[in-house]
């Protein structure tokens, strides 16, 4: 397990904003599941039509980063990893070796 530090990774900040909707109430989920399930609904769509990245579509879920790779796969979306992403990915596992290496 690494334990060293994560110094010099760029985390990008990002705002939050509120939506509020009208949902009928002849809508056939438990009041108790409604926003949940709203928000995995609105972040799979999102996901999936390249409005949100992964990141940005499983915070939206409330998900863990696997758990919402794992739905993605359930409902058999596909995830969007390009050849820029793998270069990314890349660059910070080097990154993140040579730190471990020291």
């Amino acid at each position: 397990m690494y334990k060293g530090s994560l110094e010099g990774i760029k985390v990008a900040k990002t705002s939050v904003k509120r939506v509020v909707i009208e949902i009928p109430e002849s809508l056939r989920i438990p009041p108790s599941e409604l926003e949940e399930r709203l928000r995995i609904e609105l972040a799979l769509r999102l996901y999936e039509k390249g409005i949100a990245s992964l990141g940005q579509a499983r915070k939206i879920a409330g998900l863990s980063k696997w758990d919402f790779l794992e739905l993605l796969a359930k409902e058999r979306i596909p995830i969007h990893y390009g050849e820029e992403d793998l270069k990314e990915d890349l660059e910070v596992a080097k990154k993140l070796a040579s730190r471990i290496r020291k």
